[in-house]
């Protein structure tokens, strides 16, 4: 029994040395990977200075208002702490605005307003800028334009007008405050396209802005203009001007009493759409602080306020929706402009 106790006590101890010899000899657990210690980003801080905002026209034109307004509700809704100052930078239909802002690639303190003309102006060989030369940063509205004419004008309505227009195009002389081919003379145009009238024969005097256009039609160097509604609203009031259509799908509640084209029997609308771009290259924290910015202004009383005075319609698109929409938008307008002969 004694024997068989340290027969049994030995197996034990050599199984027991041969475990240890083999714990001994396998490889060590490979080490924990260490914590990734690389800092965190700093937060932006975008924007550290004053921001400068650009209409490309003229005081008093629909880019300008666009501008100073919305520099205005920014600012005194303190959703930008820098302040915004406006800058003009007429010529060009805008050309000369967005050239400006090319010579501030990669920068993020310079913001431009557009409308319709950044395409239209490329597309009928006035400027080889592009819209795929800025950063479109949100749309903001939709505005549409109106046929407008001096009070003692013999035109009563825009079936005079176009009836006029069919019997002698050259008869009437359109001003507009965008360039030839562009927004002004294309909304004209496509109204009076849709009436019957021989479009290749309309007299189309440019003007730098609506301002400029409105004064040119109180002074009588033009039959009629073709303008957004914002920049008739004052002299409409004073009773010197009247507007006979609203190229708009449906009456305006700013303007009641006007009818639109459809109601005139001529199958045309036009929407102005504005929005805000910035230079090429743009930062990206810059880019994603102003397309928050912007629709952050569009939700507050202040503007819908503003909106209502002018007869904004507010749409708003952020960048990625924006660019979608201008490049549909080019594809139209450049159909429109080969139809009538125009796009270079």
């Amino acid at each position: 029994m004694k024997r068989f106790t340290r027969a049994a006590m030995a197996v034990v101890l050599g199984v027991a040395i041969l475990g240890a010899v083999g714990c001994s000899s396998s490889k060590p657990a490979a080490p924990a990977p260490a914590a990734d210690t690389k800092p965190a980003a700093p937060a932006s801080k975008f924007p550290e200075k004053p921001i400068e905002f650009i209409a490309p026209s003229g005081a008093g034109g629909g880019w300008d208002t666009t501008a100073r307004i919305s520099a205005k509700v920014l600012n005194e809704q303190k959703i930008v702490e820098q302040p915004i100052t406006v800058q003009n930078k007429p010529g060009g239909g805008g050309a000369v605005g967005l050239a400006y802002l090319k010579e501030k690639k990669g920068t993020g303190y310079t913001i431009n307003v557009y409308s319709p003309p950044l395409l239209l102006n490329n597309l009928n060989g006035s400027t080889p800028d592009s819209y795929k030369d800025t950063v479109p940063l949100a749309m903001v509205m939709t505005d549409y334009d109106v046929l407008a004419v001096k009070a003692d004008s013999p035109y009563k309505t825009v079936t005079d007008l176009f009836a006029q227009a069919k019997k002698d195009p050259k008869s009437i002389k359109l001003g507009g405050g965008s360039a030839p081919g562009s927004m002004d003379h294309i909304a004209y145009i496509k109204a009076a396209k849709a009436a019957g009238v021989d479009v290749k024969l309309v007299p189309y005097v440019s003007f730098q802005g609506g301002g400029e256009a409105m004064t040119a039609l109180l002074g009588g160097h033009v039959d009629v203009i073709c303008t957004g509604i914002s920049e008739t609203l004052e002299q409409v009031r004073a009773g010197k001007i009247k507007l006979l259509a609203v190229l708009a799908p449906t009456r305006l509640d700013i303007i009641k009493d006007v009818p639109t084209a459809k109601e005139s029997g001529v199958n045309a609308d036009f929407a102005i759409w504005r929005g805000f771009f910035g230079p090429p290259g743009m930062p990206d924290d810059a880019k994603k602080f102003f397309e928050a910015a912007f629709d952050k202004m569009l939700k507050t009383e202040a503007w819908k306020t503003e909106a209502a005075k002018q007869g904004w319609n507010t749409v708003y698109k952020n960048s990625a929706d924006f660019s979608k929409f201008l490049d549909e938008q080019n594809t139209e307008m450049s159909t429109l402009l080969t139809e009538l002969g125009i796009k270079k």
